[in-house]
């Protein structure tokens, strides 16, 4: 075999590729100008969206000329700016997050309490399925006039509606994050002496971890309107009135500014808690640890 190798041996024939000229329309990120790299930063497109809507907005209302029924943009961030100014939106804004925080932890452990019912036995699974189909399609606001009978006007019956909005999602993301887990890698933690808590609290959880995040953002927005809209039919269940108690106030009054400031306040907490709160997690958990990429068009 050698010899007939020797006497015939492999001839590879050479190959030449010849540089391919660069693309004209392709530039490098440094030879971009100053707006093309600004227009690659998410946050300054979704600026400029947004001045654009405002801008939409002005020029309607100008046209309209009914600031009863639709103030210009300039005369709603007026009101919003003098309600920060004099302290009624922020004492309104933190009276609504306070009743906020307090179903929102309530209905997140009774999730978690749930769930690891559901992971732990078979019983406790049919009991999540059951309860979640009969419980989450139905609205938590229709369940404020028995909370009004049961609890009696104040924080109680907002938390008891609050904690019917938080613990569905969070229950049913939970859950599936906890199935979604393979069974390989079950079995790669059991190898290496995982064992009852040290499962689920080294790799169960953080394998769940993107399933467990989205069914917090999906309970904080459901928390969030459900309060808003208590507010707005029982807003004195609040103590002092918080935002939505606000917008109903002004609505009777016939103050639009004052309303449209309200409704600006409560988007201008629902993007500071989706964008500082739940983006640093997700930014501290999931993307590092490299569960999660940031999608870019280029």
């Amino acid at each position: 075999m050698a010899e007939i190798l020797h006497a015939h041996p492999f001839e590879r024939p050479e190959y030449v590729r010849e540089p391919e000229a660069a693309d004209p329309g392709w530039t490098s990120p440094r030879q971009r100008g100053l707006a093309a790299r600004f227009a690659g930063i998410p946050a300054v497109r979704q600026a400029t969206l947004l001045v654009l809507l405002g801008l939409a907005w002005q020029g309607y209302a100008m046209l309209l000329d009914n600031s009863l029924m639709l103030p210009t943009a300039a005369q709603a961030l007026a009101a919003f700016a003098h309600g920060i100014a004099d302290g009624v939106l922020i004492e309104r804004g933190w009276t609504s997050v306070k009743v906020l925080l307090g179903g929102y932890v309530v209905g997140f452990v009774a999730a978690l309490i749930l769930t690891g019912l559901a992971v732990a036995t078979r019983i406790g699974s049919d009991l999540l399925t059951l309860l979640t189909a009969m419980f989450n399609p139905l609205p938590a606001i229709a369940l404020l006039p028995l909370a009004l009978l049961w609890f009696g006007l104040g924080t109680g019956s907002l938390t008891f509606v609050l904690v019917h909005a938080v613990l569905w999602p969070i229950a049913l993301n939970t859950h599936a994050g906890f199935l979604g887990v393979s069974p390989t890698l079950r079995m790669a933690g059991a190898s290496f002496g995982l064992r009852g808590a040290g499962l689920v609290f080294r790799l169960l959880i953080p394998a769940a971890f993107p399933a467990i995040l989205t069914g917090l953002k999906v309970g904080w927005a459901f928390a969030w309107r459900t309060l808003i809209a208590a507010e707005l039919v029982f807003g004195v269940s609040a103590g002092s009135g918080g935002l939505g108690w606000y917008i109903f106030e002004n609505r009777n009054q016939l103050e639009t500014a004052n309303v449209f400031a309200g409704l600006l306040a409560v988007i201008v907490i629902g993007l500071a808690v989706e964008g500082v709160v739940f983006r640093s997690v997700e930014r501290l958990t999931v993307r590092r640890w490299g569960m999660q990429q940031q999608w870019r068009a280029e």
